[in-house]
Formats: structure tokens, sequence, C-alpha cells
């Protein structure tokens, strides 16, 4: 039998998690609604493997915000000053600490493109973790999830501490993975929330969420749910857990209204 980039991946870096049958979780959290898992529930079923051909890389449109191109991180901040991050070959490198746009957003298109190096060792949650947030609340999970397992509602795609994704389509590590994004915020009246925040995830060009519903701002181990107030706009951040995740090609385009007039 001839072995694929899929099998050979699974041979060097998952196959022992996966003969122990140990997957790291929380079995004493809140029980997520609908379902009879709680949030970070080893218990809950794996979301099946689909292979793909890889990152599906897509020029920015002239519309676009670029956010990283290969050259700087001029459009990233951290407390306010430079982004401390490496860049490598024309690649972000994870450094320390959290970084966010100089720049906020709502309802927003964004596509990135991510991976972890080969040689690095993968536990779960451990080795090859990081994230992106929308408006620096609303979590779209990136971990190496390729024969990897890890509780569902942690791995890649997912809505993280609250939904998994509908499959596992993540590359073999050291392979670079795309996420194409929509989300749209909550909206909120009388103090309210009206209408939950949004998202559709496509990763390597695979659905993954499907117009799903935050229950409301990421947490960990506790049941998400949304503030009393909420901005309009806020800065996307990309987590430091530790772990030199790359990403690359990382550009976003807010989403107007219909029927409005091209401007001059």
């Amino acid at each position: 039998m001839k072995l694929n980039r899929w099998m050979l991946a699974g041979m060097m870096t998952g196959a022992a998690n996966m003969a122990m049958g140990q997957i790291h979780g929380y079995k004493d959290t809140e029980k997520l609604p609908g379902v009879p898992w709680g949030v970070h529930d080893p218990d809950r079923p794996q979301p099946r493997v689909v292979e793909t051909a890889g990152a599906v890389v897509v020029k920015p449109p002239s519309d676009a915000t670029v956010l990283f191109d290969g050259k700087n991180l001029d459009a990233w901040t951290q407390n306010g000053g430079p982004a401390p991050w490496e860049i490598k070959d024309g690649v972000m490198v994870v450094g320390k600490k959290d970084i966010q746009t100089k720049e906020s957003f709502g309802a927003v298109q964004l596509h990135f493109e991510w991976r972890l190096p080969a040689d690095r060792k993968v536990d779960g949650q451990k080795g090859g973790n990081s994230g992106f947030f929308l408006m620096g609340m609303y979590e779209v999970q990136v971990l190496q999830s390729n024969n990897n397992p890890t509780y569902p509602d942690g791995q890649a795609g997912s809505l993280y501490g609250q939904l998994p994704p509908l499959v596992n389509a993540t590359s073999p590590q050291g392979e670079w993975n795309s996420y194409d994004v929509t989300f749209v915020p909550p909206v909120y009246k009388d103090g309210k929330v009206e209408s939950p925040a949004r998202i559709t995830i496509f990763h390597n060009g695979v659905v993954v969420q499907n117009g799903e519903a935050y229950l409301g701002t990421t947490q960990h181990k506790k049941l998400a749910s949304y503030p009393a107030k909420h901005p309009e706009t806020g800065p996307i951040r990309i987590q430091d857990h530790n772990d030199p995740m790359e990403f690359r090609n990382i550009w976003v385009r807010p989403l107007g209204q219909r029927d409005q007039p091209a401007k001059p």
C-alpha cells in the first residue's frame, strides 16, 4: 500500500497519542446548551477527518486591508507599542505576548494562513496552539489538529469552548493551512442581545462552521456569555500560547451594506 502525506504525518506525529487513547480535557465544567457535553469535554465525539489539497491561497482583493504581507508588522501593536514578533523568510512567527491590530473592525471577511513547523512536538493543546480573536473577544481556534486529538471544542476551526468544527480539515504538520472567515458581531437592543455574533469558517476550502452563533465571548473552562455592554468594533488579536506558530497572507475586508453608492 502506498502511503500518502496524510498517512505519513499520522504515523510521525499522532500515532502514539491515538494508540494510548488519552484525550486531555475537563469533566468538571458546565454543560453546554442543547448537548450532553460540558465545556472542553474529552468524551465529545471527535470530528471526522477530511483530507484536503491544503491551504487555499487567496490574493487580497482591491478593497481589503492588508494586515500582513511578509514585509512588516506595521498594522499590529502590543500594549500600544510596536509588535515585537519576528518575521522570518516572509512569515510572521508568534513571539511573547499577544498582538492586535491597530485598526478596529466589526463585521468582516478575514483570510489568513498558518502552519506549525514539522519538528515541533504536539500533545493536545500543547505544542501547536494559537488563535485569532475577532473584536478581541471571539476566538477562532488555531491548533495543529492533524493526528493530534484534543477536546473537540478546542481543535482547529472550533469556536473555542463552544462548538467543534463540522470536520477536521487540518493539513499535516509542517504544511500550510488557510482560514477564510466571515463574522458578524452581535446586535443589542435595550441592553440585551437581540441577535448573537455569527461566523462561517472555511478551513482549507472546507466548511467547518456554517453561520454558527457564538454563545458569548470566548472563555476557558467556563460557559460563554455576552457582556452587558458591547463595542461596535474591536481589534483582531492573535494569541501567544508559547508555541512558534507561523502566519502569512493576512487580510481583512469590512462587510459593507448593499445598495450603497460607490465611493468616487
